[in-house]
């Protein structure tokens, strides 16, 4: 069977990989399966689905969640991305309107709970030093 529409190929998965935690080498405790989660990941941010609504192939919705969560608070997602960046050729990484939804709100940041003078990061663009 080949590759369902949201996840990763064999050359994607290869190169992100070595970025993440839970490998055998890691301290701590091992991912069960590092690559389900990532595809499972994917799955609804490209969909634009509800976790409650992951398929059960990639396991339970509020263990994709919560591990989601604790990979984006310690900086994984983003030192992924940065990684995956830093090559220009790469055509897997472009985004569109149809991949990301904004809340109405989050064009003035009023009700957005943000603190004053909080930073936007621009994926994609380098920060300045």
């Amino acid at each position: 069977m080949g590759v369902k529409r949201y996840e990763l190929d064999e050359a994607q998965w290869a190169r992100i990989e070595p970025l993440l935690p839970g490998k055998a080498s890691d301290p701590g405790r091992t991912g069960s399966d590092n690559r389900l989660f990532v595809n499972g990941v994917l799955w609804v941010l490209r969909s634009g689905a509800h976790w409650q609504d992951l398929p059960e192939r990639y396991g339970k919705w509020k263990t994709a969640h919560k591990r989601f969560s604790r990979w984006a608070a310690a900086g994984i997602w983003e030192k992924v991305f940065d990684d995956l960046t830093k090559d220009r050729d790469n055509q897997y990484l472009m985004l569109d309107s149809t991949l990301v939804r904004a809340h109405q709100q989050a064009t003035t940041g009023r009700g957005s709970g943000r603190k004053k003078g909080a930073s936007t990061r621009l994926w994609g663009v380098p920060e300045a030093d």
